[in-house]
């Protein structure tokens, strides 16, 4: 059992984390609020599962978009497993680990934030040693509006934020329904595109040993 901690506006999750399990897995979902006090409300959702019994959670937030966001969703990972004693892993941390397994240094990212939210998008990939070639931002009003973005738009962004220098194509952004698109993108695109929300998916089923290629959802986790 996998359990699953959402922020209470986002609503791609958690499809998009059902349509991947395999037989046998189950998801089991607590949401929390996003504010000053999110370290204590995201363990408090953590606690609410532990009856469940989770062998890991799954924390889908990227926080790439403001400063310092990496090191404050690391201290939140850790506050979990501290006080529930199970695995934590994060959709930002799962990028950077699914771009280091494809061997991918080189990348093109879309995102559904504006301009200022970008530059640290581009700066924290940078620290970590990735090569941002292009960057395309949809810039959606608010972040309840990310997860309502037609499909066509996505994939008019994959298109726009494209080039032909990246080895891949990587979503930042939870909330941005990409999923479904993975593997026509993949095909159109002629590269690995990962998926935030299915690179967190990859990690956490990996590390608890959970070897299942799951199919349709492109190169990542169609590998055993």
């Amino acid at each position: 059992m996998i359990g699953v901690l959402l922020p209470f506006f986002n609503t791609a999750v958690e499809p998009e984390l059902a349509d991947l399990r395999p037989p046998g897995v189950s998801n089991q979902t607590a949401r929390f609020h996003l504010d000053a006090d999110v370290l204590r409300h995201v363990v408090e959702a953590a606690r609410n599962l532990m009856p469940c019994r989770p062998e890991a959670f799954i924390v889908g937030l990227a926080t790439e978009s403001f400063p310092g966001g990496l090191d404050f969703l690391r201290q939140g990972a850790d506050a979990i497993a501290e006080a529930t004693g199970t695995r934590v892993f994060t959709a930002s941390h799962a990028t950077h680990a699914a771009l280091r397994h494809l061997g991918v240094r080189r990348i093109a990212v879309v995102t559904p934030f504006e301009e200022d939210a970008n530059a640290h998008v581009r700066a924290a990939f940078a620290d970590l040693g990735f090569e941002v070639v292009r960057l395309y931002g949809l810039a959606c009003p608010s972040l309840d509006a990310i997860g309502r973005t037609p499909p066509d738009e996505v994939r008019r962004a994959f298109r726009a934020g494209d080039s032909d220098a990246a080895e891949a194509v990587v979503q930042v952004g939870t909330g941005l329904p990409v999923l479904p698109l993975v593997q026509e993108l993949e095909e159109t695109l002629r590269k690995p595109v990962i998926a935030c929300n299915a690179a967190s998916y990859w990690q956490t089923l990996r590390e608890i040993g959970v070897r299942d290629a799951v199919t349709g959802f492109g190169r990542l986790l169609a590998e055993p």
